[in-house]
């Protein structure tokens, strides 16, 4: 049984849901510290032929060292209205620009004022459009412990978990500790290279934006497809 774990992203691009269709059971990482500016808050789109920002702004003072699941978003400001019109200016016209539109629309409304929960009620609602498989979990709810390497193992471990999919940004971290090379785990890193789909209103092909992008130019059929068509572990 394959496993993959990563940070509950905001609008995570297309390789985040490729890896998540390699695999058996995902689970999002909500209990490591929270890292500002960071893609758990924030991801790009591309708006007007150029790429953008969106931004959750979220509450940061005299919590320098909180963890994601404990991350409150800034609701004195009307952020979700304002995702909400950029997302209409930037896909209100594309193909399939209101289906995704709708789909984040009903998960701000349906999410509190927590980034973590707002961030997994979007990625599972996306998971579900593109009819993809992989039992979603999180890692705070599981007997695991440990530090980097080691608490990627215990997790493995707590779901029985046989392979591990890494993130190619883990690499340097996992080869150096080598826990994994006396483990009954088998260890693979996950690779993903955007190709060329097309991209409304950008003059050039502007990769790695959120899965948005994708969605809105050939729609949750064509985007699964895509996915799917992609190498994806070395």
């Amino acid at each position: 049984m394959k496993c993959a774990i990563m940070q509950p992203t905001y609008l995570p691009w297309a390789g985040y849901f490729h890896l998540m269709s390699t695999v058996d059971t995902f689970v999002f990482l909500d209990d490591v510290q929270f890292a500002r500016r960071s893609w758990q808050q924030r991801n790009r789109i591309v708006l007007q032929g150029r790429e953008a920002f969106l931004t959750v702004p979220v509450m940061s003072r005299g919590k320098q060292e909180q963890l994601i699941y404990d991350v409150v978003t800034d609701e004195t400001q009307a952020w979700r209205q304002e995702h909400i019109l950029k997302l209409r200016h930037a896909y209100g016209k594309h193909p399939y620009g209101n289906e995704i539109i709708h789909l984040i629309e009903r998960c701000y409304q349906e999410s509190g004022s927590k980034l973590c929960e707002l961030n997994i009620n979007i990625i599972s609602a996306i998971k579900h459009a593109l009819h993809m498989n992989a039992k979603l979990l999180r890692s705070s709810e599981l007997s695991a412990d440990g530090t980097k390497s080691a608490y990627l193992i215990n997790i493995c471990k707590s779901v029985g978990a046989s392979h591990y999919v890494s993130a190619p940004g883990s690499r340097q971290y996992i080869e150096e500790e080598a826990l994994f090379a006396v483990e009954p785990l088998e260890l693979s890193y996950h690779m993903f290279q955007p190709f060329l789909y097309p991209q409304r209103n950008a003059t050039e092909f502007i990769p790695y934006m959120s899965i948005i992008d994708l969605i809105s130019n050939v729609g949750f059929e064509r985007a699964r497809e895509y996915l799917l068509e992609s190498s994806h572990v070395s």
